[in-house]
């Protein structure tokens, strides 16, 4: 027979509605575990596809607070967590008691006009009310504080962790550039796409992660065969392999709330070719410092230079900068800092 149940030092109420998001909450759940404390998750059934954002929102909303509410009914008041951390505002819209909001935008910033009309004003009493905010990056710490004043005095930014292998400035690379598009529209294939129509040589190949070409049909891209390989769905393992035989990893989103994407290229030594866009996007800062001539709009003449005229040493100096992103750092912050906030320590 087992010992009797522990009482949880913190309740997750996670979305999963991404790929990004359950490997966001896997990561926070692992560091928080490491650091001593006992996590109880409650996760939320997907609701089904709808056509609007705002019904799209209010469908996860139900589905979190129905996923807490069960499972605090099932801890019972005996074992009730401690703290409850909310993943996303959209988990937290309905909560069920109030709780620290992790978050990587706000819907002040990603949903404009009618998409957020409901969210946005319920979202800002969220934040006024939650006791701890836990913004991703300093750009969703940012964003959250023009929507609601005072957000920085009860904030902790946490990043996602990421894996960083040693570096290998020296790998041979025989792709000449890498793409992840599972949101062709929001990470901006269109604009990827017509760049290497104009300024690919004859011997380089794109390849394009994260789809395959019947949902890219679907979505209304033409993708040519010359020049562009169609990789599909691909295991983690599978795609940072891809990612290790790349030379640049190519581009131009119309908003990035993180950018788990790239920091795995640059990690893996790509080189980044971005065009700037609004939201979180931690890898834009780092690619500015990197070599600021492939951060522009102009991204043919960007994509020229990483291949042609590579700035030396841009791996080595990469991993310098993602250092504060590792899963080491990370567990840091979580352990000094997150877990005696969350427990009033």
């Amino acid at each position: 027979m087992g010992g009797p149940a522990q009482r949880p030092d913190v309740l997750l109420v996670e979305l999963g509605s991404t790929r990004g998001l359950r490997v966001a909450d896997e990561e926070l759940v692992g560091s928080l575990e490491r650091a001593g404390a006992c996590v109880a998750v409650a996760c939320a059934a997907h609701p089904g596809d709808v056509r609007t954002l705002a019904l799209t929102d209010l469908l996860w909303a139900r589905s979190a607070r129905r996923a807490a509410e069960r499972k605090l009914r099932r801890l019972g008041e005996r074992l009730a967590p401690r703290s409850v951390i909310y993943s996303t505002t959209t988990a937290a819209l309905l909560w069920p008691r109030p709780g620290a909001l992790r978050f990587d935008s706000p819907a002040a910033a990603n949903r404009p006009g009618r998409h957020g009309l409901w969210q946005r004003p319920l979202e800002r009493r969220r934040l006024r009310q939650a006791p701890l905010l836990l913004p991703s990056s300093a750009g969703a710490l940012a964003e959250a504080s023009s929507a609601v004043a005072g957000c920085a005095e009860r904030a902790l930014v946490v990043p996602v962790p990421i894996a960083l292998p040693p570096p290998d400035d020296g790998a041979e690379r025989d792709i000449a550039a890498i793409t992840y598009a599972a949101n062709p529209s929001k990470k901006g294939l269109d604009r990827v796409l017509e760049t290497w129509r104009r300024v690919r040589r004859p011997s380089e190949q794109l390849v394009v992660a994260g789809i395959d070409r019947q949902r890219l049909g679907e979505s209304g891209f033409d993708v040519p065969d010359d020049g562009v390989l169609v990789a599909g769905m691909l295991s983690q393992r599978e795609y940072r392999a891809l990612l290790r035989r790349s030379r640049v990893f190519l581009c131009a989103p119309r908003r990035e709330e993180y950018g788990i994407a790239q920091l795995e290229a640059l990690a893996e030594g790509c080189l980044l070719v971005t065009a700037p866009a609004p939201g979180g996007y931690v890898a834009l800062p780092i690619a500015r410092e990197l070599d600021p001539r492939l951060v522009g709009e102009d991204l043919g003449v960007a994509l020229r230079h990483a291949l042609d005229a590579p700035t030396a040493g841009y791996c080595l100096r990469a991993h310098g900068l993602l250092e504060p992103l590792t899963a080491a750092a990370v567990d840091r912050i979580v352990a000094e800092q997150l877990l005696p906030r969350l427990l009033g320590e």
